[in-house]
């Protein structure tokens, strides 16, 4: 049986799918110096301008698709597609935001530190999720509070 080619998705951050190598640090360098910087802010800015160019094809297609069927049930579905694709990208709207801060974070030499404890969040950490602000204890402490929070 065939594997199933997986689609691409707006938000898909893999370096692979962005064009860029992961970092490989040197034994004596640095945490979070400018090679690192300039690392992370060419992730960002690359996935940046990858949910830009979703955003305008997703308004292309709904002006290229836009019909009145004639068809309540035709009308139903577009109308189903066109909210599923909006929802998408109101997500990706708040996910732009989180970058722009990320940026600015590497801008105020603030990048790669959690917020909460002030350790290095991690190189690995960062590439699989660019926008990360916690390390992966804080972060998972978070997750147990929330989740008793909301039983």
């Amino acid at each position: 049986m065939p594997s199933k080619k997986k689609s691409k998705i707006a938000t898909h951050t893999t370096l692979g799918a962005l064009g860029i190598e992961p970092y490989k640090p040197k034994k004596t360098e640095e945490y979070m110096n400018e090679d690192q910087s300039a690392h992370f802010k060419e992730i960002l800015n690359a996935w940046k301008t990858q949910l830009m160019e979703e955003v305008d094809r997703t308004v292309n297609h709904m002006k290229d698709e836009a019909s009145n069927f004639p068809d309540p049930v035709d009308r139903a579905s577009q109308e189903e597609e066109f909210s599923i694709e909006l929802r998408t990208r109101d997500r990706e709207r708040k996910l732009l935001k989180k970058i722009g801060q990320s940026i600015q974070a590497i801008s105020d030499d603030d990048y790669g530190f959690c917020e909460s404890c002030g350790i290095d969040i991690g190189l690995r950490r960062l590439e699989a999720r660019p926008t990360a602000t916690l390390c992966i204890d804080c972060k998972t402490l978070d997750e147990i509070k929330e989740k008793h929070v909301n039983r």
